[in-house]
């Protein structure tokens, strides 16, 4: 069903996948938008228990398009690095392939959205406290994995 990587030698394995999306803070969703038009996004996700996680406004373009249509992709680089004397970056880059959905049970919810604020707040109060402000204000989204690639790429 999904292709398999032409250039095989720059393949990561599934671990490496797996920690980039871990420890990388952010990525870019692609969605089929408005007039079947490509919707691509930037996300701050959190990676949990072989899902991704993001939260968003309760209305707006990608919950409409999340709503019509649950087949997404997900894409997330690392920071990457250029060797001295050389003017191209080497990187590794994550895609998954998935479907996305609405939480809905509430408990589910603040248990994501506190994987969330932890992973980018400086304390876990904070996470407590923003999502107290903002939970009824707030659609966590969950991507359910079901393909994954990863590859080093050099840019020269």
């Amino acid at each position: 069903m999904f292709r398999k990587m032409r250039r095989h030698k720059q393949e990561l394995s599934k671990e490496e996948c797996m920690e980039i999306l871990t420890n990388e803070p952010r990525g870019v969703l692609a969605l089929l938008g408005d007039n079947d038009y490509p919707y691509a996004l930037p996300m701050s996700h959190a990676y949990v228990d072989g899902k991704i996680y993001f939260h968003g406004a309760m209305e707006g373009h990608k919950n409409d398009a999340v709503k019509r249509y649950d087949k997404v992709s997900y894409c997330v680089m690392d920071k990457g690095f250029r060797n001295d004397g050389v003017w191209w970056y080497t990187f590794k880059s994550v895609i998954v392939f998935g479907k996305i959905r609405i939480l809905t049970n509430l408990d589910e919810k603040i248990d994501k959205l506190t994987y969330l604020g932890d992973k980018f707040f400086p304390t876990h109060e904070e996470t407590v406290s923003e999502i107290n402000r903002m939970l009824d204000r707030t659609e966590v989204f969950e991507i359910t994995i079901e393909h994954m690639s990863g590859k080093i790429v050099r840019e020269k």
